[in-house]
């Protein structure tokens, strides 16, 4: 499956991608087929050089089926190549760890005490009542 992905160049604590086009199971910075842009995520985001784009050949493996990853899809978002995708939520993230951890314990043991009332509730409802069917004449 091809993708469009980031691959990592610069030096130790200065990143700089390139914006690629490469088989999903080739490694990260490995091979590729085609660069189709950059991105510096240390400059600024209002600057220019931040991001560099070749929208037709982006184009091109879009049409060809070439899925972006997240964080290719936010950038090309960014710029109006494709739709911007729907942020993520993911509410855990911001709870330690090891609150996280506790916090999981608890809920596996809460759901088996009300699996039971909860199976109980449907047999207790009561019939649908059917609405009265039209004579024809």
């Amino acid at each position: 499956m091809l993708k469009l992905r980031l691959s990592r160049g610069g030096t130790k604590k200065r990143p700089v991608y390139k914006v690629v086009v490469a088989d999903s199971r080739f490694a990260r910075d490995g091979r590729f087929i085609e660069k189709v842009g950059f991105f510096n995520p240390l400059l600024p985001k209002d600057k220019k050089e931040r991001v560099g784009l070749e929208a037709e050949r982006i184009k091109y493996w879009l049409g060809q089926g070439a899925k972006p990853t997240t964080r290719v899809a936010r950038i090309l978002g960014e710029n109006e190549l494709v739709p911007m995708p729907v942020n993520g939520n993911n509410p855990n993230k911001a709870i330690p760890k090891k609150e996280r951890n506790k916090k999981e314990e608890g809920k596996t043991e809460a759901p088996k005490a009300d699996a039971a009332p909860a199976a109980e509730a449907p047999k207790e409802e009561a019939p649908k009542e059917e609405a009265p069917k039209e004579e024809k004449k």
